[in-house]
């Protein structure tokens, strides 16, 4: 994504516009599914994801404009409207991740990010999560901090994943 100061909400396409592929962000640890939003109550993929993942709490959630960090994986699938995930590559350049109604993302505990709505200015998420919920950002900079250190770590060990994402 183009580096501006202009409205969040637009799609901050570089020119030409340069578009990153599943395998790219699945080699920064981001996995990805498209899944069916009106059945997510009682889809048995999205329950095969949560089984496999360990995903045994779910709610609805809201999100502000903030780069942060997470201690945990941070899920979050899209039930309805449109927004960004913006996320650090690996040379520390935003890139953007379109999400819209079926996709759901696994943003990596460490991985520096931001949420914004599109111009739609409307999405409606439900947030996955291991046990109960623990949400507390950890805003930029971080990079002592013991989750950032392991993110950076696995990315140069090149570490597994264990459900394979797209």
């Amino acid at each position: 994504m183009q580096e501006s100061d202009d409205d969040q909400r637009l799609p901050h396409h570089k020119n030409p516009p340069e578009y990153v592929s599943l395998d790219q962000l699945a080699d920064l640890g981001v996995l990805y599914w498209h899944l069916d939003p009106a059945k997510y109550d009682n889809d048995p993929e999205l329950n095969k994801i949560r089984q496999a993942r360990g995903y045994s709490y779910m709610d609805e959630l809201t999100m502000k404009l903030e780069k942060h960090i997470h201690a945990d994986e941070e899920i979050r699938y899209c039930l309805e409207g449109s927004g960004y995930f913006d996320d650090w590559d690996k040379t520390d350049r935003w890139i953007r991740i379109l999400i819209k109604a079926g996709d759901l993302i696994v943003l990596p505990t460490g991985i520096y990010h931001r949420f914004t709505l599109d111009t739609s200015n409307y999405i409606k998420l439900i947030g996955l999560f291991v046990g109960e919920p623990v949400w507390t950002p950890f805003n930029r900079p971080q990079e002592d901090h013991p989750i950032r250190k392991e993110y950076i770590k696995s990315l140069i060990e090149k570490g597994g994943l264990s459900v394979k994402a797209h």
